[in-house]
């Protein structure tokens, strides 16, 4: 652990909603249509449910197929995420170049499995297509303070994916304070990890802003210590433009514009894409592209 014992991880909770509290006031008008189809280009368009199956993660794959045709002024999201056994179907299902493939891996979303397990469905996962995976990091490990244990883990699945994108979930709603947070946030970057990522959405409880700009505070001290840009991915949750906008504007505040992009932020959601659609076109309540 290179970096980890150099970092201070005492957090200011008041601090952290103050922050909030002026990035919120600061952007408090309406959001312009050219930012909206910007932030859907930032998507990893997510589909974790235990009824997945070749044929609706599929007919999703028809429908990033069919987007540039239907509406040509809008970018592709930057992923798709799917269970490591569906992402065969993606992979010969899903033509648009603009779109990666992602899988969830490594005993997700509990992370509760054996190592070796872990490294062999990553390994099927990418072999299969999986340009990135998003992982859970060991949480029960890490607050019982085996630090050690849950680096190296990061760093063997890291080392054995190369050059492809490795995600690590910090999953905040399990951790006891905003301090570990920040040290969970830490650990994992210094690892290996190509992106830091709030949640599975899979454990009672999402994303959440406090979370969130602790992750982006220790991104950027990561990068003042290191020179590395981490990239982050807020998810679970996050299904409303509303929503959408403040992990945007926090993005902005506290990274900057090297961050605003899809090699450093995404925003993991099912439903949002749609709604971002339906906001950009003023389509009624009712209208879904996908479904």
């Amino acid at each position: 652990m290179k970096y980890f014992n150099e970092f201070q991880y005492d957090t200011d909770q008041e601090a952290v909603l103050n922050l909030l509290s002026h990035i919120a006031e600061k952007n408090s008008g309406a959001a312009g249509r050219e930012l909206l189809i910007k932030i859907l280009g930032l998507l990893d368009l997510t589909s974790l449910s235990e009824t997945d199956n070749a044929e609706n993660i599929g007919k999703m794959c028809y429908q990033l197929n069919l987007l540039p045709e239907s509406y040509p002024e809008l970018p592709a999201p930057a992923a798709i995420c799917v269970y490591p056994e569906l992402v065969p179907v993606v992979k010969a299902k899903l033509n648009n170049p603009l779109v990666n493939i992602a899988s969830v891996g490594a005993g997700f979303p509990a992370s509760q499995t054996f190592l070796e397990v872990k490294l062999k469905e990553i390994e099927m996962a990418t072999e299969a297509g999986a340009d990135e995976i998003d992982i859970v990091m060991t949480v029960g490990k890490f607050r019982l303070g085996l630090y050690e244990e849950v680096f190296e883990e990061i760093r063997m699945i890291k080392e054995q994916m190369g050059s492809l994108h490795l995600k690590v979930i910090l999953e905040t709603c399990s951790h006891e304070s905003l301090s570990d947070v920040r040290k969970a946030s830490v650990l994992a970057m210094d690892a290996g990890a190509d992106f830091i990522k709030t949640s599975t959405g899979k454990s009672g409880a999402g994303a959440s802003t406090d979370s969130f700009a602790v992750m982006c505070l220790a991104v950027k001290d990561f990068y003042e210590k290191t020179g590395k840009k981490i990239g982050i991915k807020p998810a679970g949750g996050i299904s409303t433009v509303e929503d959408a906008l403040k992990y945007y504007h926090i993005v902005s505040h506290i990274l900057g514009e090297d961050w605003l992009n899809a090699e450093k932020f995404r925003i993991g959601a099912s439903r949002l894409a749609n709604n971002l659609i339906r906001e950009i076109f003023k389509k009624e309540d009712s209208f879904s592209y996908f479904n």
